[in-house]
């Protein structure tokens, strides 16, 4: 459970600090600073909801899921044109040098967000009795297994070379929730932390 609020902190942390820096800017720049303002405030909603400051519901889960899928994938990288870099702008130029591992991290902020969507009803991990074979930390294809889970050693999120394996939106969506939001929380994560400058 640490580990998904971490996940969660970190990424909410990293999608709240943009409010300064918009400032000044303009343009596509503008937009997409707006576009990340507005999924950082939803992941900060959903966060709150997992570490239970605020009840749960599916429902803000849902809508929250809803606004992140809006402003990823093709719409994400649409707002990334080649260059546009720059004061008060916080992309790294690497953003154009990595542009497939950019693409490939804002579709797969597209899926978990679908699969997101589809957990909202499943409850949290300790609302289901904690650690069974099928859960979070359990074996097999799930969060923390050893197979193809997020932390696991095959091709999980964070296992061997690739951050995350080859999960559909549907296989997130039958995790608890507060996993399936942790997953989500892992891609805003590394895509900040490979691709964000940091906050001066």
């Amino acid at each position: 459970m640490k580990k998904i609020v971490l996940a969660a902190v970190v990424a909410t942390g990293l999608a709240g600090g943009t409010a300064f820096a918009h400032s000044g800017a303009t343009g596509v720049v503008k937009e997409r600073m707006d576009a990340m303002m507005s999924m950082g405030k939803s992941m900060k909603a959903v966060a709150a909801m997992m570490r239970g400051e605020v009840a749960y519901d599916a429902d803000a889960v849902r809508e929250a899921a809803a606004l992140i899928k809006q402003h990823s994938g093709d719409a994400m990288t649409e707002l990334f044109p080649e260059g546009s870099t720059g004061h008060p702008s916080e992309a790294k130029p690497e953003i154009w040098s990595k542009w497939d591992e950019f693409s490939d991290l804002a579709g797969r902020l597209a899926v978990y967000a679908d699969g997101l969507a589809l957990a909202a009803d499943n409850g949290m991990m300790a609302d289901q009795g904690g650690m069974g074979s099928g859960g979070m930390m359990g074996a097999g294809s799930n969060m923390m297994g050893s197979d193809s889970g997020m932390m696991g050693s095959g091709s999980g999120m964070m296992g061997g070379d690739q951050m995350h394996g080859n999960l559909s939106a549907e296989d997130i969506g039958t995790m608890p929730v507060d996993g399936a939001f942790a997953m989500t929380s892992q891609v805003c994560s590394a895509c900040h932390t490979r691709f964000r400058a940091e906050d001066k």
